[in-house]
């Protein structure tokens, strides 16, 4: 299992951030366009414990797949966390974390995941696997500076 952890200040209210973290449609907003990512399940005006959102992606060119994750805990304002149902991974567990701090709010992803596949997906994992959901959360750490610019300053 393979686990990482991602921190980001985030210089807006609790209110704006949790609105647009916890909104699923703004999960296009802040992924690499490269991943092909297209939300597939009706639009909800609220997430909540039970919920299934159905997606579609493409981690590498050519190769599209359904991705379903069930959103199994939410605590307003206060954390999310989203597990895989169907895709790529055996194990996806993504916690997502706000926490109200000087100036705007801590935002704090602790996301554990496992590769299928035994030897040949661990392998995968640590040649391309890892540095990929790396790439992706750099990624959306630039786009939300973009999208909060305050966070730059």
């Amino acid at each position: 299992m393979r686990r990482f952890e991602f921190i980001q200040f985030v210089p807006a209210g609790l209110d704006v951030v949790w609105d647009f973290f916890s909104s699923p449609v703004n999960l296009s907003k802040i992924t690499p366009p490269g991943m092909g990512f297209i939300m597939t399940s009706p639009l909800q005006p609220e997430m909540y414990a039970g919920m299934f959102i159905t997606y579609k992606v493409s981690p590498v060119p050519g190769f599209r797949l359904n991705w379903v994750t069930e959103i199994t805990h939410v605590n307003p304002k206060k954390f999310f966390i989203d597990e895989q149902r169907r895709g790529p991974y055996s194990i996806w567990h993504h916690e997502h974390h706000f926490r109200e701090v000087e100036g705007g709010v801590e935002m704090h992803d602790i996301l554990s995941y496992q590769v299928p596949f035994g030897f040949i997906g661990s392998l995968a994992d640590l040649v391309f696997v890892k540095n990929k959901v790396k790439q992706i959360f750099n990624y959306r750490e630039k786009q939300i500076l973009k999208l909060f610019p305050q966070a730059s300053k």
